[in-house]
């Protein structure tokens, strides 16, 4: 019996226990008295009844106010006092009963605190213990998160069924950057935890590669193979499987239980593989028939000494026009190798006097030329290839020997800011801005080493400058390379390591165990994968024609928030915002002008959270301006939803409010900032994972009964 129904009959047992016995008594007086007597009685009470008939009243009021207050106090603080034990014992433990109401509440309040801080004690000693045997196994993922976040190859795990359990950042960075679909306008291609492989790559081709493996396995070979598969943008991606072997069956034999997939674009190399083979054909078919013109010109020549000499002056002119020819097409076939070997060169992080070290050996090896440094940076790391920019300093050095005669060279290596300066010095006579230029210009050589590329060659594929100065009072000047300071982590994305805590998590082996089905909604809370969504409008009314302005969206993955897979994007709402919304949000109309539109943004998000359970604070709100949106896009959500308030409700039905801001504090969550669609959403998917466990301690263990708890609540009649 609920607290309000256990009030109401107490009310009618006071009633029943004020006017039961004086009903009682009255009666059995009534029977045994006389007609005389009775009249006489009935006279006496229709004269004192609107005097009696108010005591009794007012003493019935005041009956119910006193027992009111003791339910409120006693009752009902015995119940909120309950739920702020569980929520001790379970969600937050430094939560505390507060200490009010009668003597005896605060007494019992005050000794499940002392209780509670006992508990503490003792919980701090285990997690310290536990802390200790765990952190060798924490080393050894910590080593196993570095190793797969640095690699330079894309790496992705996967279970049999071809869920993603394990994939590192330069896998994310590669299928991102391969995407070409709807998705991309808001962070790339879909590669998750949980998610499919066959997403990205085709499945036939994923289960031919995984039948050789196991054909292999059983003949004892080596279980390694290797295909080439297309992506939907028509790019070429070579692949190369290897199987996870777990122990099975009695004899211990070796069972494929997923598999290792490492993945590189050759888009690049087979089209500059393409363009050689075209270039060395066009040069061999032409350089044929413009042979055999010279070819016959010149026996011509020999065999006719005396020939007249315009017969000889025009065999002369086809030798010099089918020279010229081949001189062309050898000019453009080399200036094309020249950009394909600009387009290899990797740069890497490099210690800028590592470089200058390299310059200095080679200087004295080729050039028998002194070298010295000064004022050098010994811990400045740039970014360089580094054999490219070595060569040349070397043949900058060969030319300064050629045209100068230094009698020695000297290196000086400084910073300012993101910008490293690497100065080539010498003493010697001013250098003209043509000569400079030319040098600028000119194929790079060393004695008999020799380069297609030239030194602006070489700086503009470090993205950097270079330039000639004097130092007047010295009398020296210097060659200035402007080059790139290396800066760690380059390539991640700002935003999403903010989001983070130290190296992102992009693995979870329990996923191992993953089942692939789709949405059922008799499993369990903790096993299905979740979007925790959250949006940002331009008003409160979505009916009268307010518009979404930002949608934010996180994975919930076999019970973990993933912090890193998210959906972050501003929305166009093609209508002005209201200006009292803006410092709730701060959204301005200049952060949404020229973003995509509605109409581009639905499809990326419904194609976000397909196949998976939808989370988010109010739901009602945010669902009613997806529904809005049916007509016009076309995108239906189509899943369940579940909503925290509502299962905050169920959970804690005699707490005051439901307010993310409470919840969040009642459960102990701390989070930066609120009203951004990306943050609220990730709180959301913090209380939720909260209230999945206080949750199943109520027996409510899978989606179907949450949404029947919910369905029962106050708040879900709230429409808009």
């Amino acid at each position: 019996m609920k607290a309000k129904q256990r009030l109401i009959v107490a009310v009618i047992v006071l009633g029943l226990l004020m006017t039961g016995p004086f009903v009682v008594t009255s009666l059995l007086v009534w029977l045994d008295m006389k007609e005389t007597e009775r009249a006489l009685l009935t006279n006496l009470l229709v004269s004192r009844l609107p005097v009696g008939t108010m005591m009794t009243l007012f003493g019935f009021a005041l009956g119910v106010g006193v027992l009111h207050k003791l339910f409120k106090q006693y009752v009902e603080g015995l119940l909120r006092m309950a739920e702020t034990l569980r929520l001790m014992l379970g969600a937050n433990r430094n939560f505390r009963v507060s200490i009010e109401g009668p003597p005896e509440v605060q007494q019992l309040a005050q000794a499940a605190n002392d209780l509670a801080e006992q508990r503490d004690v003792l919980m701090d000693d285990v997690d310290a213990q536990i802390a200790t045997a765990k952190a060798s196994v924490e080393e050894e993922k910590n080593r196993l998160a570095a190793l797969m976040s640095e690699l330079a190859q894309a790496v992705v795990v996967c279970n049999l069924d071809g869920r993603i359990l394990l994939y590192n950042n330069r896998a994310r960075l590669q299928f991102k950057a391969l995407s070409q679909g709807p998705t991309s306008v808001a962070g790339g291609a879909l590669i998750g935890l949980g998610r499919s492989i066959f997403s990205i790559l085709e499945k036939s081709q994923v289960d031919h590669a995984e039948e050789v493996i196991r054909q292999r396995l059983l003949v004892g070979k080596t279980a390694i193979s290797n295909f080439i598969t297309t992506t939907r943008g028509g790019q070429l991606l070579r692949a190369q499987m290897v199987p996870v072997l777990a122990a099975s069956g009695e004899e211990g034999e070796a069972a494929m239980s997923g598999y290792v997939l490492t993945v590189e674009n050759i888009t690049r190399s087979i089209e500059e593989e393409e363009r050689r083979d075209q270039a060395l054909h066009s040069l061999t078919q032409g350089s044929r028939s413009s042979i055999a013109n010279i070819r016959a010109a010149v026996a011509n020549l020999l065999d006719y000494p005396d020939m007249e000499p315009e017969l000889r002056e025009r065999f002369l002119r086809v030798i010099d026009d089918e020279v010229a020819k081949r001189s062309q097409v050898i000019d453009q076939t080399m200036s094309q190798f020249s950009d394909a070997i600009k387009t290899r060169w990797p740069l890497e992080d490099i210690l800028g006097i590592d470089i200058v070290a390299a310059a200095q050996r080679r200087i004295d090896d080729k050039l028998k030329l002194p070298t010295k440094t000064e004022e050098i940076d010994d811990a400045l790391w740039i970014k360089a290839d580094s054999f490219s920019l070595v060569f040349a300093l070397v043949s900058l050095a060969s030319k300064l020997q050629d045209h100068y005669q230094p009698r020695e060279l000297r290196f000086r290596l400084t910073s300012a800011g993101k910008l490293a300066y690497l100065d080539l010095i010498w003493a010697g006579p001013a250098m003209s801005s043509e000569t400079f230029y030319t040098w600028e210009m000119e194929s790079m050589q060393i004695g008999s080493e020799s380069s297609p590329l030239s030194l602006r060659d070489v700086i503009d594929r470090h993205g950097g400058e270079i330039w000639y100065e004097r130092e007047k009072a010295a009398h020296r000047a210097f060659f200035r390379f402007v080059l790139p300071v290396a800066v760690p982590e380059l390539e991640s994305e700002p935003d999403e390591r903010s989001r983070g805590k130290g190296r992102p998590e992009y693995y979870d082996f329990d996923l191992f165990k993953f089942e692939d089905k789709s949405i059922d909604l008799d499993r369990k809370l903790s096993d299905l994968t979740y979007t925790v969504f959250d949006t940002e409008t331009t008003g409160l009314e979505p009916s009268k024609g307010d518009e979404i302005i930002q949608i934010g969206a996180a994975r919930i993955v076999n019970n973990r928030l993933l912090r890193q897979e998210v959906f972050n994007q501003i929305v166009d709402p093609e209508c002005p915002l209201k200006p009292e919304s803006i410092p709730i949000h701060g959204i301005t109309e200049d952060m949404v002008r020229g973003k995509p539109n509605i109409d581009v943004i639905l499809p990326a998000f419904h194609e976000f959270c397909e196949d998976t359970v939808l989370i988010a604070h109010n739901a009602a709100f945010d669902m009613r301006f997806l529904q809005l949106k049916e007509e016009r896009t076309g995108i239906r959500f189509t899943q369940p939803v579940l909503d925290t308030l509502l299962l905050s409700a169920v959970v804690h039905p005699n707490q005051e409010s439901h307010k993310l801001d409470v919840i969040l504090e009642r459960l102990g969550i701390t989070i930066g900032t609120r009203h951004n669609a990306l943050e609220d959403a990730l709180a959301t998917g913090e209380v939720f994972l909260k209230l999945v466990k206080l949750l199943e301690d109520m027996g409510i263990v899978t989606v179907r009964q949450a949404l029947e708890a919910a369905e029962k609540t106050y708040f879900a009649r709230v429409k808009y």
